[in-house]
């Protein structure tokens, strides 16, 4: 079985981030030693608490926000030392799909213009505008007539259907979808998860899928990577990872999900200060399993008897269901 980490053997690489990290000005360490692949045609879910460092390991990744170190290597291009042509493919290669879409979409153009200038940026024939933009909407389940409406025109799940069809409309081998569908409706939602399933399956695009929501993750992904307080503390195939988590923290997750079977795991205290973690393993302070080891060593991610891998000192053979802790 390959570990976690790696895409299958029949999964060729497509993006390959390793040891990305980032500490801001007031010293919140927002990523450290990040790193993870994506393979052509598969989804690699990220979740974790609010101000894990999800979004920030993605800013890095499109090259929006600069690492204070690490790599980012897309379709075997340096994407953080990029420049000229190559800075324009990796570009068009990588997409975004934002969370908010009425704030991604400028008020005073129409959709279609929002649409037309993402493809004129990247060099397309003007006379393949129309085409290319009508048959991308069509395929992401609007009518082509919509393209002429204005945002504050369509309703939130149209919105969002259009932000898909801007980031697809270039023909990206990878989109990154940072909490895309959280700000819609749960009908809603499902709709848009199984419209990026159909694309995916029709154009064989690969998603960087940002999450808080376990029940979304598990949906749309083939791979999910946890973070907590800025590190990546598991990555397994999304059955490994719902069946037999292998973190502390990723039990604790699922069994606080509305109608997760087995006894809630309650953590206790508040996350701690990014400026300020704590020794050895950073999720130490809240963990019922912690160990006398945990303050002085950080754990570093290996491979599990299942194939995930996990950055936790607990003997995972001997516990591989992590069983509630006795009530002291």
């Amino acid at each position: 079985m390959s570990p976690a980490g790696e895409p299958g053997p029949a999964g060729e690489k497509l993006l390959d981030v390793v040891d990305l990290a980032k500490t801001f000005p007031n010293g919140t360490r927002a990523a450290d030693d990040v790193s993870f692949t994506v393979a052509r045609g598969e989804t690699l879910g990220v979740v974790g608490e609010s101000g894990c460092g999800k979004s920030t390991t993605a800013k890095m990744v499109l090259r929006l926000l600069q690492p204070d170190r690490g790599t980012v290597t897309f379709a075997g291009t340096d994407v953080l030392r990029a420049r000229g042509r190559d800075l324009k493919e990796v570009r068009r290669g990588l997409q975004l799909v934002p969370q908010n879409p009425q704030t991604s979409f400028n008020p005073r153009l129409t959709v279609r213009s929002s649409l037309e200038f993402n493809l004129r940026a990247h060099g397309v024939a003007r006379r393949a505008w129309r085409s290319t933009v009508d048959d991308m909407l069509v395929r992401c389940g609007l009518r082509a007539e919509q393209g002429d409406s204005y945002p504050h025109e369509l309703s939130g799940g149209q919105l969002q259907r259009a932000a898909i069809a801007r980031a697809l409309v270039t023909g990206p081998d990878l989109v990154v979808c940072d909490e895309a569908v959280s700000a819609l409706d749960k009908s809603v939602q499902a709709q848009v998860l199984n419209l990026l399933a159909e694309l995916q399956s029709d154009l064989g695009v690969s998603y960087l899928f940002i999450s808080h929501d376990l029940s979304v993750v598990e949906h749309i992904s083939d791979r999910v990577l946890v973070m907590y307080l800025g590190r990546v503390v598991e990555q397994a195939t999304a059955g490994s990872l719902y069946r037999d988590p292998a973190h502390p923290y990723t039990k604790a997750l699922l069994s606080s999900a509305p109608g997760a079977p087995g006894e809630r795991i309650v953590l206790t205290g508040e996350p701690p200060n990014p400026a300020d973690p704590p020794s050895g393993c950073t999720f130490r302070t809240r963990c019922p399993w912690v160990m006398d080891t945990c303050a002085a060593e950080r754990p570093l991610l290996a491979v599990t008897p299942t194939g995930s891998l996990a950055a936790c000192h607990l003997n995972l053979t001997s516990r591989p269901a992590l069983a509630a802790p006795s009530p002291a």
